[in-house]
């Protein structure tokens, strides 16, 4: 830890500079892989002749790459470098994005699709235990900025995924294809700073770290902060992946449904400014957590009620209690006390987090098909929120992973 603060300090604003402009490049590539797919989920389906089952693999793959690599992303920052691994997981991200959009097989696009969210999930990973190293003085405002990013990215995936398909067209069926091989060239760019910032990891020494994720599971704090991070989750890969055709079941056109998943995914830009910060600033953070979440109960009531008549009003909702997601993220990085502890705390919570939401997107998908209709799921997801409010309530209290650990 000493060594990382005096790395720190001896940086130039020049290098500083550097290293916020590629957490907010990469920031802005950690969610179209995921979400480009749901505005033209029907057109992907019936282009490459997908079965219910695949399609329910495909809206959980991006949870299931996160169990996976999440998992793994603190080893391979351990053995490579924090930098390296971000370099390399742009590098198959990018790959991944391109390669699944010229896909012909269903199992080659699943597979290539895997790839680019490995990628997406290791680099998700590190991303808060760069923020601990670089700027541990600034964690909140820095967390604010790239959850922003986040979610400047995620709308925009949202928004301009059928548009940019639409163009592609010449006036026949939309092209998927480009829609979603379009965010390949953003991830691409995404990557040129940290060919730059991969000499940090050279100048980096001394004894290996053994903090692992096996000491992480006997503490009480990585457990409630990897479910409350896996339920919040469930819930919003259940409304990245299926909500578009929600809407679309509704009667709404392709790119009116993408424009209301647009709006759900584009509140949470300005929101995700200020939670991480006011996150990091409030005495008692459950006040903050319970302003947020209560907007999940008027989202899915609202669509149950009147699915159409008040689709804006109910998108907006939802979109709010999405912001458990930034809330989360600045936990993570409060709740230790240094990077290494940051990377293995962020490792276990969003690897744990992220299998136990892995039956959301997938489940949902089966209740879809077993019930014909969305009463169901809609009420399957209002009553998760309750066991959601309770482990953010317990994460909201503080706590450091290295004091439990002792």
């Amino acid at each position: 830890m000493q060594q990382a603060e005096v790395k720190v300090r001896e940086e130039t604003g020049l290098q500083r500079g550097l290293v916020v402009l590629g957490i907010v490049v990469l920031a802005f590539n950690l969610r179209p892989a995921a979400v480009s797919v749901g505005p033209v989920l029907d057109e992907i389906r019936h282009g490459l002749h997908l079965n219910a089952g695949e399609t329910g693999l495909l809206t959980a793959l991006p949870v299931l790459s996160f169990a996976i690599f999440g998992a793994l992303a603190p080893r391979f920052a351990r053995a490579l470098g924090m930098h390296r691994v971000t370099l390399l997981a742009l590098g198959a991200l990018t790959v991944g994005l391109f390669l699944r959009s010229r896909a012909d097989a269903p199992i080659t696009f699943l597979l290539l699709s895997f790839v680019s969210l490995a990628g997406m999930a290791v680099a998700n990973v590190v991303l808060p235990s760069l923020v601990k190293l670089h700027f541990p003085d600034r964690v909140g405002l820095l967390t604010s900025v790239y959850s922003t990013c986040l979610a400047l990215g995620l709308t925009s995936a949202s928004v301009l995924t059928v548009p940019i398909a639409e163009h592609g067209s010449d006036g026949g069926p939309i092209d998927w294809r480009l829609g979603i091989g379009t965010w390949a060239a953003t991830a691409a760019v995404a990557a040129l700073p940290w060919f730059a910032l991969v000499r940090h990891d050279r100048r980096e020494t001394g004894p290996p770290r053994h903090l692992g994720l096996a000491q992480v599971a006997r503490t009480r704090l990585g457990w409630v902060m990897a479910g409350f991070f896996g339920l919040q989750s469930l819930q919003a890969y259940v409304i990245f992946g299926w909500f578009a055709k929600v809407y679309r079941d509704a009667g709404f056109s392709a790119s009116t449904a993408g424009l209301l998943l647009g709006v759900a995914t584009g509140i949470s830009i300005p929101l995700s400014f200020v939670v991480p910060s006011l996150t990091a600033k409030v005495r008692d953070q459950r006040v903050l957590l319970t302003a947020v979440m209560g907007f999940y109960p008027v989202g899915y009531l609202g669509l149950l009620i009147a699915p159409v008549g008040g689709a804006w009003v109910w998108a907006v909702a939802v979109g709010i209690g999405t912001c458990t997601f930034p809330f989360i993220l600045t936990l993570i990085g409060l709740r230790a006390r240094t990077p290494e502890g940051t990377a293995v705390l962020s490792g276990f919570t969003q690897s744990v987090g992220y299998l136990i939401s892995v039956v959301g997107p997938f489940g949902v998908g089966i209740l879809h098909d077993a019930t014909g209709g969305w009463t169901v799921p809609l009420w399957s997801l209002l009553g998760l929120w309750v066991p959601q409010y309770v482990l953010g309530l317990l994460a909201s209290r503080p706590a450091y992973l290295e004091d439990q650990l002792r």
